[in-house]
């Protein structure tokens, strides 16, 4: 199946959904019409049976996103006006988070502003060498208010501090090194180590994988006793399912499991 819009382009193959931001003139500004395509592309995805794993990136050769769309920002609005437009971004997070499919991140390139928040709700995040890490926004005036959630929830505090209060870009390496990227590749490489995560993400039990996406989600926060519970009883519902069953009889019958999904 391939789906192509103006500013989205949704294609599946082996299981795997890419899903690219496709407005290289305006480096990917996250517009209105840009998030609500990529909320309609997620929830294709989301819906799709076939799908297995889901690949985030973009057509532009050195800019992933440039971040919110700042024409907009100068709009005259009500503040209810204001206030149901940003309801987009937290919108997009928690599509993203309760998927019920793993994500990756492919940041070619430069990751700036709100597009930060939606790179670190993937689950993973494979990084270009040439690809740079911000929150730009006090430059011009504006607070990264939406994405700080996410980046104190991924980065130490007091570099989350110092990202949002200076202003300055990390390069791959350092986003490594902080835990915002999990991998850093070469550019010749950076297609191949993409895919190879995609793949191996879209050949597990979607059962498990939604089961065990629905757990990280929802534990995240919970006080540790609480978790504790609430996962002794996800690993109980887990060994109930046939794909657990499956998956132990292929790996003692030395074979690739063939999972039911149920």
């Amino acid at each position: 199946m391939q789906m192509t819009e103006e500013i989205v382009l949704y294609a599946t193959e082996n299981k795997i959904a890419t899903i690219a931001l496709n407005q290289p003139e305006s480096r990917n500004a996250l517009s209105d019409a840009l998030l609500d395509a990529l909320i309609a592309a997620f929830e294709c995805a989301r819906d799709d049976e076939e799908v297995s794993c889901v690949v985030l990136a973009s057509t532009h050769e050195t800019v992933f996103s440039a971040g919110g769309d700042l024409g907009g920002f100068a709009e005259e609005l009500t503040a209810d006006q204001r206030y149901e437009r940003l309801a987009r971004f937290p919108a997009l997070f928690e599509l993203i988070g309760t998927l019920g499919k793993p994500t990756i991140c492919a940041a070619r390139g430069h990751v700036l502003a709100g597009s930060l928040g939606i790179a670190l709700a993937c689950d993973l995040i494979v990084a270009s060498e040439k690809a740079t890490f911000g929150t730009p926004e006090l430059n011009v005036g504006v607070f990264p208010f939406m994405i700080m959630a996410l980046i104190y929830r991924n980065v130490p505090r007091k570099k989350t501090t110092e990202m949002l209060l200076l202003s300055e870009r990390i390069d791959a390496s350092e986003a490594e090194r902080l835990g915002i990227v999990n991998k850093v590749v070469g550019l010749d490489d950076f297609d191949e180590a993409v895919y190879e995560w995609a793949a191996k993400l879209a050949s597990k039990s979607p059962l498990l994988m939604r089961m065990g996406k629905d757990a990280i989600w929802k534990q995240q926060d919970m006080d540790l006793i609480d978790a504790l519970d609430f996962l002794r009883g996800q690993l109980g519902e887990a060994l109930g399912t046939e794909d657990i069953r499956e998956g132990v009889s292929a790996f003692f019958e030395k074979r690739e499991p063939q999972w039911k999904g149920r």
